[in-house]
């Protein structure tokens, strides 16, 4: 596993001649950040060594190197899911490659069901902390002493600093954001009433099917991550209706904006 990252991020490396310190994964429908960066190369991920191939709709699928204001990034258009069938080091490899590629800053998004009652459809939400409930913990199995420790500490997943300053961006520029804890869980089923009604209890504000395992494999490997989820659809009891992933993206798209401006903002102050 460890020479397969390496040769990975060696070919990385080797294409963009660089090597940029901050990352991003773009979740369902928030692939229009890239429409900030000023591309210098874009890959698709089935050209990558040993990258796995999203096969999601709103997944682009491809690794972007370029500018985002005067930063440069590696941006990854699309993910890999663990419903898609990959297992956990699979979904995580990619954040193992960014981190040997020369990534300090993991930026991740996503889009997430509402589970605060204070919470509304459309929402942007800063991921302040989450709970794991993925079947499978991406650590599981030999620990690869090279990468970070066998018992990584997770009291602060999520970078303060960053958050900080987001805060302080979204004020600046009237954009209206929430703070809250994510619940990952494997889907790819959306949650039953009960399900949702159980996950608030547990203290979740938002629900989701990713995230998680690349947030705890970045700590686990010493990335400082910042996390932004849009609210997509309700799981608060009165508020829940059926719902499809092209309804999911739909929300997404019309929440991007304020989302990409956010973004690049952080990133450009960093």
């Amino acid at each position: 596993m460890l020479e397969k990252i390496k040769a990975t991020a060696n070919f990385i490396t080797e294409r963009i001649k660089s090597k940029p310190e901050i990352g991003i994964i773009l979740g369902t429908g928030l692939g229009g950040v890239v429409n900030e960066i000023e591309i210098i190369d874009s890959i698709p991920f089935q050209e990558i060594p040993n990258f796995p191939v999203s096969t999601v709709e709103g997944h682009a699928g491809r690794l972007i190197y370029g500018k985002l204001g005067k930063k440069e990034v590696l941006a990854m258009q699309g993910r890999f899911h663990f419903y898609e069938g990959y297992s956990m080091s699979e979904v995580t490899f990619p954040v193992r490659v960014l981190k040997l590629a020369g990534i300090k800053n993991l930026f991740v998004s996503n889009a997430s069901g509402g589970l605060n009652p204070e919470y509304k459809v459309g929402d942007i939400m800063v991921i302040t902390d989450h709970i794991n409930f993925f079947p499978e913990h991406p650590l599981r199995g030999k620990n690869i002493d090279e990468l970070g420790p066998r018992f990584p500490d997770m009291s602060k997943c999520y970078d303060k600093r960053l958050q900080h300053k987001a805060k302080l961006i979204a004020l600046e520029h009237n954009i209206n954001i929430k703070e809250g804890v994510y619940v990952g869980v494997s889907g790819p089923t959306y949650e039953t009433p009960a399900e949702y009604k159980m996950f608030r209890i547990l203290g979740a504000d938002v629900v989701g099917m990713s995230t998680v395992p690349e947030v705890i494999v970045a700590r686990h490997m010493n990335m400082n991550v910042f996390g932004i989820s849009i609210i997509t659809d309700s799981g608060v009891p009165g508020e829940i209706v059926e719902v499809s992933h092209e309804e999911v993206q739909e929300v997404a798209m019309k929440a991007e904006p304020k989302m990409t401006l956010l973004m690049k903002k952080l990133i450009e102050s960093i």
